[in-house]
């Protein structure tokens, strides 16, 4: 592939290889790619992106080492030059959907195109060159290496039109088991752990009780104990009265005396 690794990207431009070769082949289809993707993005400019990639196709594109783009544009026989970074000093552009004069697009086509085409050139050397030469063999190591053995999960193939579908199998019924809720990073976890038998399975779980430890409720405090003066019905303090050798509370209330107990 002569024409693919001879391209000098620094000196020359896409648009000045002329005639049918991979080169220019690869340029005219990123220029498409690129422009079918400005149609889906502008479809109001649909017109101003068919007319960018006719300009582009032309070589009316010049991407300057300043980032800047200087685009040609054909009006009655004359050639007028327009510099693009963003904006434009065409008629167009100010009545353009969004600023998108055909200027401004294909300046945008261009440089997508250019990185495109690259890519693309990139590609088929690398394609060709894989193909064209043979491939070395490696010589084989004196040294074995030592498969590691890993669990591996019980599997059933179901046969379906395309290829086998690998299923777990269940595992098989614990004969031992426990749940148990712990605390990890503030949240509350369950667990579960089964076993053959259920001293080793209470032996673990001792083991992940110690790793746990339980976190101690506080104990709710008592209602304090009113004073006995107190009326529970009233919400309010009596008086003590004393008669006979015997005493009691009691205050008056708007239907009569109330000694703070019900039915008395």
């Amino acid at each position: 592939m002569a024409i693919v690794t001879s391209y000098d990207w620094e000196n020359d431009s896409w648009t000045h290889h002329n005639g049918d070769n991979p080169t220019r082949q690869i340029w005219r289809d990123a220029v498409a790619e690129i422009g079918e993707c400005a149609k889906h993005t502008l479809p109001e400019c649909n017109g101003r992106v068919d007319a960018a990639i006719k300009i582009v196709l032309a070589g009316d594109v010049e991407l300057l080492p300043d980032g800047k783009a200087k685009v040609a544009s054909q009006s009655n026989g004359t050639t007028k030059y327009f510099i693009v970074n963003g904006e434009c000093t065409c008629k167009d552009y100010p009545k353009a959907p969004s600023f998108w004069c055909k200027h401004r697009i294909a300046a945008g086509l261009a440089k997508r195109a250019r990185t495109l085409a690259k890519t693309k050139l990139e590609q088929l050397n690398t394609a060709n060159n894989d193909t064209t030469q043979p491939a070395t063999e490696q010589p084989q190591s004196e040294s074995v290496e030592t498969p590691t053995t890993e669990p591996v999960t019980p599997t059933v193939e179901i046969p379906t039109q395309s290829e086998p579908i690998a299923i777990p199998l269940p595992l098989p019924e614990a004969k031992a088991s426990a749940n148990v809720y712990v605390s990890i990073a503030g949240r509350k976890v369950q667990l579960t752990l089964r076993d053959h038998d259920e001293d080793s399975l209470l032996s673990r779980m001792e083991k992940l009780l110690s790793r746990f430890p339980s976190e101690e409720e506080p104990e709710p405090e008592s209602a304090p104990i009113p004073p006995e003066n107190w009326c529970p019905i009233h919400q309010c303090q009596m008086k003590r009265y004393s008669k006979g050798g015997r005493s009691w509370y009691s205050h008056m209330t708007a239907n009569g005396w109330c000694n703070g107990k019900k039915g008395k």
